[in-house]
């Protein structure tokens, strides 16, 4: 089937678009086909995947209803570059909520897209200032969706590293998985040169590399990418046990505080306690804190009550100013 308009043709050619129900002597004499071809044809579509319900009788025909799983998908050009500047926008930005699901699925367009609609994407994106933006370092999209694609082909990764204190180094990796703080992107990486497990900063990466070389995934030691990494950001930085009691109820606060913040145990009713270990972000966390729409008291540590008494003073002075202003 071919159209007047190029499709980026993600798995299998689409059925042509029928009306949502049909007589089979209407779709096969609007479409220039036999009842016979008409049948074999619907007969394809269910095997690759869409659903396709038929009826008999005077009125009967064909119909095509949701299925449970995601058919093969045909997108226009501008159904494609839609989509990959958006995904591509998240993830230069760190979007909190955009995990590595979304990523993948980047990395799958960007890989089937033609040359001209890659370029369209590219300037797009270039052209763009967004509005809002992560509180984290902004990263190329080019390297979180290389990332992704070696860490679901369990490719070798290769690139330059940038430490804290500046230095620079070339890594050999087997990427396990690409972790989200919200605020940050991380790799979890079999590093092959020092032969041990390794987190590495996706913003301090340069140059990214896939292979192509082939390896069968080693056993994380923690079996938990998002929990190796709370472990290991531990051993990296000094730590604060904290504690936070909120006048609301524990699933109102766990939808909306970071997992990797801890779970928190309901109190009663209307409110819970909050307990886990932070680093070296505590002005961060009481930004977060400040956000959830609910009255809290932060019991220890102190770092994080200063930070939080610092933030409302800072915030109290704001309103201030804007009603001096608004006089």
């Amino acid at each position: 089937m071919t159209t007047d308009t190029p499709a980026v043709r993600l798995t299998l050619p689409p059925p042509p678009q029928p009306p949502a129900v049909g007589p089979g002597g209407f779709l096969s004499g609007g479409l220039g086909l036999t009842r016979r071809w008409l049948g074999g044809y619907i007969d394809r579509l269910r095997e690759i995947g869409y659903p396709v319900q038929a009826t008999k009788g005077a009125d009967g025909g064909y119909r095509l209803v949701a299925g449970k799983a995601m058919p093969p998908l045909v997108l226009d050009d501008e159904e494609a570059v839609a989509i990959a500047v958006g995904l591509r926008a998240g993830a230069g930005h760190a979007v909190e909520g955009l995990d590595e699901a979304s990523v993948r699925a980047l990395a799958k367009l960007e890989q089937v897209l033609p040359g001209r609609l890659r370029h369209r994407v590219t300037t797009l994106q270039a052209a763009t200032t967004p509005w809002t933006s992560g509180d984290g370092p902004s990263i190329a999209p080019e390297t979180l969706t290389v990332m992704a694609s070696t860490v679901a082909g369990h490719e070798r990764l290769r690139f330059a590293y940038r430490a804290a204190d500046g230095t620079g180094t070339r890594r050999l990796t087997e990427p396990y998985r690409l972790v989200s703080t919200g605020r940050r992107w991380y790799l979890v990486a079999y590093d092959i040169d020092r032969d041990d497990w390794r987190t590495f900063r996706v913003d301090r990466v340069s140059e990214p590399f896939a292979t192509g070389a082939r390896f069968v995934p080693r056993e994380l030691p923690t079996g938990d990418a998002a929990e190796y990494l709370r472990r290991s950001m531990q051993r990296q930085q000094q730590s604060y046990d904290f504690e936070v009691t909120f006048a609301a109820p524990a699933d109102f606060v766990a939808a909306r505080v970071p997992h990797w913040l801890g779970t928190p145990e309901p109190l009663d009713d209307g409110s819970c306690r909050l307990r886990g270990s932070v680093g070296d972000a505590v002005q961060w966390v009481a930004f977060r804190l400040a956000m959830l729409e609910c009255d809290f008291v932060v019991h220890e540590p102190e770092q994080l009550v200063t930070a939080v008494r610092q933030l409302g003073a800072r915030l109290s002075r704001a309103a201030a100013g804007g009603d001096a202003g608004g006089a």
